[in-house]
């Protein structure tokens, strides 16, 4: 049934056909911002105006925020950080993260590599002045850079970001903010798509994580007097989300809107997996509930674990025959019966995650991400417990009176008519139902008689409102974008973008919600190392440097053991290898820690899954052993002994004995033979060329930083047969017109030669 509400055009009200929850959402937004707001937005088109208009505004203090990731308005931040340069009597604090930044090169043979691919994926991205400015220690002494998370590893010998790395929970981000003076806020929001919402209506797009949350502060700001500059700059390229992300346009007090078109926006390309991704993703697929949710943390993890949860879904017989003789199944049936499966997924996932990642796209595809959630924590339990399902009906009812439901308050009515139980011209007044035919019903539920005539009258054909993943921002290829943009509206609506307190946090008032929506939730991130005692290192070194920063981890980390039903799963490459030495990251003690052991969960490498979970000291450190190199358990287990934790007489399994890469490799041998875990399995903006290209350089600065001497000798003498000169012509050394240019061609042929050894 399409029913009808109201809607505003230029001042003007018009009645407007509704489908869904989304209409009826954007309306009471518009309506509302309109009533709260009466003020029009100051519209400019040049950045410098909009500078010089801001400054009017808050003065020559500026505490300016900026979203993470790619919701940064360049041209705009740039404007601001050249005016702060021309006057030193102005003060500028940028506070943001991930300040994201073309791909470098730190030598020639990079720069022949990287210049080509950068110039045709990012094409003229304008990049930010003041990281330009930090990369040649010339930033400003007026303007200074304050960063929640860092590039991972990209600014470990920066002392400006060293020493200006704020370190907090992403939830704590705005109150944090807001105390250091913050006064402007400034990013990208999209357009809407022509007819697709009523005019006056704009999305953050990318980035309602930290703005939503802040809309509130803002309000009381603008009410007390105290001045403060809200700027979205247009961009038609940003896919127009829905959830939080819708907002009236007078929300803003300046809108952006330079000529021409839009700056490109930052589009990092799916980076390759490795079979040690492909190994710690088989081992978490088997984690992970039908009928639950998924968070999925930043990086090539997130696309293996999305890859392995397709194989078990699409090609449920092979994925079975790979985990049983692989040895997962045999060594963790208890846990993953349990807590996970290893079946197709028949009543789908539901995703909840601190960044949409372009794999959760094909996980839709795929008919994996199908789970629904609704706003209302009772018709959610009674959904996932299949007492009702989506069509609305006198059993609807009935299931809802059989929960303990008596009368309905004035807040669940509004709930219950947002997600579509009742229909939109349906009111409620003083304790009765108001039907559209004039009938005044009690709102009871426990009559049978009154169910009935509630159901006969009053209720909607389906529930409506429902989304598939909640989200707080999205980062991906120029691909992604595109997609998210080419859906139609219906099902953009399904991945709601919503503000960092939603995602990330649990307590507050819509706390029983998030539990009913969450079931069975697998939280999957990542770490640098584990200690022997379970504590996770993933975001600083042991002498304090910042790698990448605290982010939402320790959010996910304390929701796990919050949720009844949750796991925290945390991804650990074995070992890590840096100028041509192998290192454990599975340590007896490290001198940092991001999340605590007493909140140790699940602990993934590529050898094998350790459930931490109430366990004694001494069983996780027996569990750590089982999952780590076997290169490093005999050193692990000596220093655990003498800490007391193991007992003399412990002795390693001999089945851990083979925790090696040649094994891993051996044992995953015949599924690679047959096509599986290959290293872009949903593609990349890289060429098959650059993509071996790119092993090769990295192949050959390894074998420099360890035997230079010999690398470079072998290099002379190292033929150079017509299947390696494509890639040469690529890297523009064809023709080499010097001794340096006819050197750089023999180390990168030794280097292709050794990586198309490896590859046949």
């Amino acid at each position: 049934m399409r029913h009808c509400d109201t809607r505003v055009d230029h001042g003007k009200v018009k009645p407007v056909a509704l489908d869904d929850a989304a209409g009826v959402r954007a309306t009471r937004i518009l309506v509302n911002w309109r009533a709260m707001n009466p003020r029009v937005p100051v519209r400019l088109t040049d950045p410098e105006a909009c500078v010089e208009t801001t400054l009017r505004r808050v003065g020559k203090r500026i505490v300016l925020g900026l979203p993470v990731g790619i919701g940064k308005p360049n041209p705009l931040v740039n404007a601001f950080v050249r005016r702060a340069a021309r006057d030193p009597s102005l003060e500028l604090t940028i506070l943001t993260a991930l300040s994201l930044r073309l791909p470098r090169a730190r030598s020639d043979l990079e720069r022949r590599f990287i210049e080509p691919f950068s110039r045709r994926v990012f094409g003229d991205y304008p990049e930010l002045e003041y990281v330009q400015m930090l990369e040649e220690r010339r930033l400003p002494r007026n303007v200074r850079v304050i960063e929640f998370f860092l590039e991972p590893g990209a600014w470990l010998a920066d002392t400006h970001l060293q020493q200006n790395y704020l370190s907090a929970n992403y939830t704590h981000v705005v109150r944090d903010a807001l105390q250091r003076g913050l006064n402007v806020v400034a990013q990208l929001v999209a357009p809407p798509p022509a007819g697709e919402v009523p005019p006056g209506l704009l999305s953050l797009g990318s980035n309602p994580d930290l703005t939503t949350d802040l809309l509130p502060q803002i309000a009381a700001m603008r009410a007390s007097g105290r001045p403060f500059a809200l700027i979205g700059q247009l961009h038609s390229e940003l896919p127009f989300m829905y959830g939080d992300a819708l907002v009236a346009a007078n929300t803003f007090d300046f809108l952006l809107e330079p000529p021409g078109a839009p700056f490109p926006l930052f589009c990092p390309p799916n980076p390759p997996l490795s079979l040690t991704e492909h190994a710690m993703a088989l081992n978490v697929s088997t984690l992970v509930r039908d009928g639950g949710t998924l968070q999925l943390g930043i990086g090539e993890l997130a696309d293996a674990v999305a890859h392995a949860l397709m194989l078990r879904h699409q090609q449920p017989a092979l994925y079975r025959e790979i985990i049983e003789a692989s040895g997962i199944l045999s060594s963790q049936r208890r846990l993953i019966e349990t807590e996970g499966g290893t079946a197709p997924f028949e009543r789908g996932l539901y995703g909840c995650s601190e960044m949409l990642a372009d794999c959760f796209l094909d996980l839709y595809r795929a008919g994996i991400l199908k789970r629904r959630v609704y706003p209302n924590a009772r018709l959610q339990r009674l959904l996932d417990e299949r007492h009702i399902d989506e069509n609305v009906s006198l059993r609807t009812l009935e299931a809802l009176s059989a929960t303990g439901m008596r009368r309905m308050s004035f807040a669940e009515f509004n709930e219950f008519r947002e997600a579509g139980l009742f229909r939109d011209d349906v009111r409620y007044e003083k304790g009765m139902l108001i039907a559209p035919d004039g009938r005044v019903l009690s709102a009871s539920f426990t009559d049978p008689a009154q169910r009935a005539a509630i159901a006969a009258s009053c209720l909607g054909d389906r529930l409506r409102g429902g989304v598939l993943l909640d989200a707080g921002f999205f980062l991906g290829p120029k691909a992604f974008y595109a997609r998210l943009r080419e859906l139609p509206a219906e099902e953009r609506r399904l991945f709601a973008m919503r503000s960092i307190g939603f995602i990330n946090e649990l307590y507050g008032h819509e706390w029983e919600l998030k539990v009913a929506q969450r079931r069975h939730a697998r939280f999957i991130n990542t770490a640098m190392m584990m200690t022997g005692l379970g504590a996770a290192v993933s975001d600083a070194l042991a002498d304090g440097r910042v790698v990448s920063g605290v982010g939402g981890q320790y959010n996910f980390a304390t929701m796990a053991h919050a949720l009844p039903e949750a796991r925290s799963i945390l991804c650990v490459r074995a070992t890590r290898t840096s100028g041509g030495e192998t290192s454990s990251n599975i340590l007896w003690n490290y001198g940092h820690t991001t999340v605590p052991r007493h909140l140790r969960d699940i602990v993934v490498t590529e050898y094998g899954i350790a459930d931490l979970r109430g366990k004694t000291d001494r069983e996780v450190a027996e569990a750590l052993v089982g999952v780590m190199d076997a290169r490093f358990q005999d050193t692990f287990v000596a220093a655990a002994k003498r800490a007391g934790k193991l007992p003399p007489d412990f002795r390693i399994p001999e089945s851990r004995r083979h925790n090696t890469p040649d094994a891993l490799r051996e044992r995953l041998a015949p599924w690679r033979e047959r096509g599986l875990f290959e290293e872009l399995p949903f593609g990349s903006d890289m060429t098959p060329e650059e993509n071996l290209l790119a092993k090769a350089l990295k192949r050959l600065q390894a074998n420099l930083a360890t035997r230079r001497t010999r690398t470079a000798v072998s290099a002379l003498f190292a033929p150079t047969p017509a299947r390696v000169e494509p890639y040469l012509t690529r890297m523009s050394l064809d023709r080499p017109r010097s001794l340096k240019e006819r050197f750089a061609r023999k180390l990168v042929t030794k280097a292709l030669l050794e990586v198309l050894e490896e590859e046949a």
